[in-house]
């Protein structure tokens, strides 16, 4: 019993001086004051075109006598062609959050400022020659990009996740399930570390917890934090819960549902096994 205790308390002291945070990942494009997203109102009509990457940033002379390009997308609009579009504006930092998938008034206003820089007429209204310059400068948007605040439906679990109480985290859909003895009482949307800072994938122990938790390392809240590899923790994000997937851990599993995360704080046992895997 001593020597277990001795462990424990090794252990933490080792953790009070880890510890993860939220970072940014690169934004492309110029950078400029970004405007947050918004909500639309109707149904959208439907675009497809390949993508790009490249740069244009040079103004377009008017065209003369010659008929108005095709509206795409306007104001009131919605659905996952809006969607597209919000998220290639973030890509060149035209916009802030989202993409909501509805064509509301800063989504507008962004358009209006993208065209204005590049020469082209200020409507705000989406049409084919402000949407071919957009995919010339921007790349196709991956679902995580299109969908910052995940909601995808978790895989079958890992075969380490069937036996005994579990935290079985999915890389690929970004899922916490929370699983004892081979059933699903929980899942939950998470987040991981960036590339730099990666999350650690294997069978490890849930061998601290720590209910208001702060990094010493980057000096951010990490609350209900459940550590099981060294610094690295399930624990909730504030950031998550405010912009999705626009961001990233130090390598730590954020989960943006405080109310779920304060439910598996309360079940979770040191001890009890977290499997971390793609």
């Amino acid at each position: 019993m001593r020597r277990s205790i001795a462990v424990l308390a090794g252990t933490a002291a080792l953790v009070t001086v880890c510890g993860c945070s939220v970072q940014d990942p690169d934004r492309d494009g110029t950078a400029r004051a970004p405007t947050p997203s918004d909500d639309g109102r109707t149904a959208s009509p439907s675009a497809s075109a390949s993508a790009r990457t490249t740069t244009d940033d040079r103004p377009s002379a008017p065209a003369t006598g010659a008929p108005p390009p095709a509206v795409l997308w306007s104001r009131g609009d919605k659905g996952r062609d809006v969607r597209e579009l919000q998220a290639r504006l973030r890509q060149i930092a035209w916009l802030l959050d989202g993409p909501t998938g509805t064509y509301g008034e800063v989504t507008e206003q962004a358009v209006k400022g993208f065209q204005g820089k590049r020469g082209l007429p200020v409507t705000g209204r989406t049409d084919t020659v402000t949407w071919q310059r957009l995919l010339r400068m921007t790349r196709e948007p991956g679902e995580w990009a299109l969908y910052p605040m995940g909601g995808q439906p978790a895989a079958a679990p890992d075969p380490r996740c069937l036996s005994g109480r579990v935290l079985c985290i999915d890389k690929t859909t970004r899922t916490l399930r929370w699983m004892v003895d081979g059933r699903t009482l929980t899942t939950v949307s998470v987040r991981f570390g960036s590339q730099y800072t990666p999350t650690r994938e294997g069978v490890f122990h849930v061998y601290w917890k720590s209910r208001d938790h702060v990094s010493t390392l980057y000096h951010s809240p990490m609350p209900y934090a459940m550590f099981f590899s060294g610094g690295q923790a399930v624990h909730y994000s504030s950031d998550f819960a405010a912009r999705g997937y626009a961001g990233a851990s130090h390598g730590c599993v954020n989960v943006r549902d405080e109310t779920a995360i304060a439910s598996l704080f309360a079940q979770v046992r040191n001890g009890d096994k977290v499997v971390v895997s793609w």
